[in-house]
């Protein structure tokens, strides 16, 4: 049987070379399957505003929200790491707020750990939540709560200045106590460097093949989704394609009195089926 992974899993992968896989999940036999599969990191991310709860970004969700889908995720007792999205305005505030919402999702929702997004200004932050003996996951780059800031979803660190900047960002958030970042929309080169310049794991996220590891959305990698998906997105399958066709064969069987039939009956009589 596969070994329960921790943080220090994650950050021994990483001195041994060793790509680390994450994915999204926000329910229980999802987690079940993709646990299955030897995922390394499962993430209850923010995302679910957007793939699950139909918002038009990642803005609406509440940290509720975010403790209900990390409850019935951690019903499935992942052997992977399971980090859980501090949702905007949960850790903005201030850092009183910043522990008591990280500790709800960990004494609430069962998260191992916790995922804040943004760089330096975040440091006292950071250092709060380690302080409370809650891991903490840092996120630079294209952070969607950052969307109106940045004035859409654009890549980041394009130009020397701001590379600089999320280099430096980096360093600090991995000072400040972090077990890894996450780097999600930034040049293949600048999350090489910063990858190659921290000791903590980097996980990309259209951030170029030379991070630590990779992760994305699991309705966007199965193909079930309703919007454009970003350059980064490899789909691996059309799962949202295969479900209308079947659905649409069920309706025409149910409208055409094909289904149910007697295989799908129950009987009154002597012969019983297993389930009867």
């Amino acid at each position: 049987m596969r070994k329960k992974s921790t943080k220090n899993t994650l950050i021994e992968m990483k001195r041994r070379g060793e790509r680390i896989v994450a994915l999204t999940s926000y329910d229980y036999l999802s987690t079940r399957i993709i646990d299955e599969t030897g995922v390394d990191l499962i993430l209850v991310g923010d995302s679910l505003g957007m793939v699950v709860l139909g918002y038009e970004n990642t803005l609406p969700v509440t940290v509720e929200e975010i403790i209900h889908h990390l409850k019935a995720v951690s019903r499935a007792k992942p052997r992977a790491v399971l980090t859980g999205d501090m949702p905007f305005m949960s850790y903005q505030a201030s850092v009183e707020d910043a522990v008591r919402n990280a500790g709800r999702l960990v004494k609430e929702g069962g998260a191992e750990s916790v995922k804040i997004e943004g760089g330096e200004r975040y440091v006292p932050v950071v250092k709060a939540i380690v302080n409370a003996s809650i891991p903490v996951m840092g996120h630079l780059g294209l952070t969607p709560q950052s969307l109106y800031e940045f004035g859409g979803y654009k890549v980041q660190g394009k130009d020397a200045e701001s590379a600089e900047r999320l280099y430096r960002d980096a360093l600090s958030l991995e000072e400040a106590g972090c077990f890894a970042i996450v780097l999600e929309g930034i040049p293949w080169q600048l999350a090489e460097r910063i990858t190659k310049g921290v000791g903590i794991p980097t996980i990309g996220i259209g951030a170029g093949p030379h991070c630590d590891g990779q992760v994305l959305v699991i309705n966007d990698m199965l193909g079930i989704h309703d919007k454009p998906l970003p350059r980064f997105v490899k789909k691996y399958e059309e799962i949202g394609q295969r479900m209308k066709l079947a659905i649409q064969d069920y309706v025409e069987e149910v409208r055409g009195g094909v289904f149910p039939g007697m295989d799908q009956s129950y009987s009154a009589g002597k012969e019983k089926k297993a389930d009867e």
